[in-house]
């Protein structure tokens, strides 16, 4: 795999207390303007204004928008990330894979129109690069399958790229379509996994 791109990359990470509180402002200014205004009005100047930060000051992080869309994009799967990794304490295999399911579209449904965004620009090969390492998805879904109540694929990590394309997909067009019943999509997309797995409902009927 070739390396990102530098101009995706924050030219340094903050380390004092007040760096680190300005950087987190430069970077919900940036997810504030893309609800408010869309990629197209996106830009470093706008960031910074929001932030109440000089130009100068962001660019000591940031090289670019494109730098500043990837950080933005690192935190949020980072906090998906935290709440997804409580299925590694799930007590079987559906209760994992419910609660992924449960958080990937908490995640999508909180902030809807910025999962959006970030969905859309995500597709770029160098950007997936760049942040697929933010969150342990897979090894969260490999723990999972690791569980006895759940049947044993031919080729796990081919059932588990296709269990998270599957998760991706459908929790991707309901935020695209505008859909707010989280408990409905939950259900679909945790069916569709279990049939997918040749696994049946489990005791609680999901």
């Amino acid at each position: 795999m070739s390396p990102s791109p530098p101009s995706l990359r924050p030219r340094k990470k903050p380390v004092q207390p007040r760096a680190v509180e300005t950087y987190a402002w430069m970077l919900e200014a940036a997810a504030q303007i893309l609800e408010a205004q869309g990629i197209g009005a996106f830009n470093t100047n706008l960031v910074a204004e929001r932030a109440g930060v000089s130009i100068g000051s962001l660019y000591q992080y940031f090289p670019g928008k494109d730098a500043l869309l990837v950080a933005l994009m690192r935190r949020e799967k980072a906090r998906f990330g935290e709440d997804a990794a409580a299925a590694r304490d799930a007590p079987d295999g559906h209760a994992a894979l419910a609660h992924l399911v449960s958080a990937a579209v908490r995640h999508q449904f909180e902030r809807p129109e910025l999962a959006r965004l970030i969905d859309i620009e995500e597709a770029r090969p160098e950007v997936q690069q760049e942040v697929e390492s933010a969150s342990d998805f897979r090894g969260l879904l490999r723990a999972a399958l690791d569980h006895a109540d759940l049947p044993p694929q031919p080729n796990r990590e081919i059932a588990i790229d296709d269990v998270a394309a599957l998760v991706r997909l459908l929790v991707d067009a309901a935020g695209a379509r505008g859909e707010s019943d989280a408990q409905r999509l939950e259900r679909r997309v945790l069916g569709a996994i279990l049939g997918y797995l040749g696994a049946s409902p489990g005791a609680d009927g999901r």
